[in-house]
């Protein structure tokens, strides 16, 4: 008894599966000739870009045989990307940009259907030309939600790894690894860094405030690594040849009317740790200064630091202001006379028995040793700390 004929949909999807193999082939010969990238992969990315081609043409020719075009969307977007895409391994995604692979959906659907009219004929090959259209917008589809979903995974990777980077600096666990890791961040190492605090703004999502933060930093050429820690925003900045500068200008990240703490710089990344350091115990100290500048540099409220029981810069006022003051001469005895006294030039000049002249020469080059001015209220204070603690210390 002779064999029923098959409906035409069955028919043509029958010829269809048998030249499944000879459309795929024809399809990787196209890329081969016309796409100049496809040549330059790997022999193993090569082999599965034409995996990923054999998927597509054998899951087109399954979805027409169950009726694709009469019975609505073909599949759903996750289904029919795990179908065509998921043979090949995801890091793919990474070796063959979104661009490339459009060009590859594009050409791989040209040539199938260029080859559709040497295996059908008639209303059949018609049919599969109007398939083809529809099926090709639902892989366009799939393939935007294989790169957004590559994009979400690697962004969420990346703020996780930043988290880290910025903990560690932090903690001054800073090694090989942690380079390695802001290398990985787009890091550049370019000189000198410096990590800069202040409070995080309410009502802004930290994806957004990393973002502003990022191209506030790019404007003025810096690297910038983010960190929210508690209420504190934490920016580890590269290449901040200028720290009051690169704080001035990222200003806007921060809550606005709360202290911004900039640390000293430091000579790269793997230094960080010292302005971290430091930034984070003047950010304890600085509400002890209400009328600070906007950021203030954490050398900057070395007084403020002494009270807190810093003891970093407790070593630094008796280090690096009082010693060089004991090796200047007169500088101790002049400081001491204008800063016990009223404050007058006349007047320590009367204690020392000196001319006014002499005290204010004198007074200037007490400012070029430390950097503290002694006629300034700021200034002053600093010196007389430093005069008090290098007493102290028997020095």
């Amino acid at each position: 008894m002779p064999r029923a004929p098959l409906p035409p949909r069955a028919s043509a999807a029958s010829r269809l599966r048998r030249s499944a193999g000879a459309l795929s082939t024809a399809a990787t010969a196209g890329m081969e000739e016309q796409l100049p990238w496809f040549s330059e992969l790997s022999a193993q990315d090569r082999s599965w870009v034409g995996v990923i081609v054999q998927a597509g043409v054998q899951n087109f020719v399954e979805w027409y045989a169950a009726g694709g075009p009469t019975l609505g969307t073909p599949q759903g977007g996750t289904e029919l990307a795990a179908t065509v895409f998921g043979a090949a391994p995801r890091a793919l995604a990474g070796v063959i940009t979104l661009q490339q692979t459009v060009d590859l959906v594009r050409l791989s659907i040209d040539v199938v259907e260029a080859s559709v009219d040497d295996v059908l004929e008639g209303e059949d090959a018609e049919a599969v030309h109007a398939a083809i259209l529809r099926y090709a917008r639902e892989v366009a589809f799939a393939t935007a939600e294989v790169y957004a979903r590559a994009a979400e995974a690697r962004g969420a990777w990346d703020a996780r790894l930043e988290a880290l980077v910025v903990d560690a600096v932090l903690r001054a666990e800073t090694d090989e690894t942690l380079l390695s890791r802001a290398s990985a961040l787009g890091w550049r190492a370019r000189g000198e860094a410096c990590v800069v605090i202040g409070r995080v703004p309410a009502q802004r999502s930290e994806a957004d405030l990393f973002e502003h933060a990022r191209h506030l930093a790019r404007a003025l050429d810096l690297d910038a690594l983010c960190a929210v820690q508690g209420d504190r925003l934490v920016l580890l900045l590269g290449g901040a040849h200028d720290p009051r500068a690169a704080g001035t200008a990222l200003l806007d990240v921060f809550d606005p009317g709360s202290p911004v703490v900039v640390g000293p710089p430091v000579a790269d990344l793997a230094e960080a740790q010292h302005s971290a350091r430091i930034a984070q115990a003047a950010y304890r100290v600085a509400p002890g200064w209400p009328d600070a500048p906007r950021p203030v540099l954490a050398d900057e409220l070395l007084p403020e630091r002494v009270l807190g029981g810093d003891g970093h810069a407790r070593r630094h006022l008796v280090e690096e202001v009082y010693l060089p003051l004991v090796g200047s001469g007169e500088a101790v005895e002049t400081l001491h006379a204008y800063l016990e006294g009223p404050r007058s030039i006349e007047a320590a000049a009367r204690a020392l028995f000196v001319h006014a002249n002499t005290v204010r020469y004198r007074l200037r080059r007490i400012t070029e040793l430390t950097g503290h001015d002694p006629t300034t209220h700021r200034g002053g204070l600093a010196l007389q700390l430093a005069l008090i603690l290098g007493r102290q210390a028997g020095r």
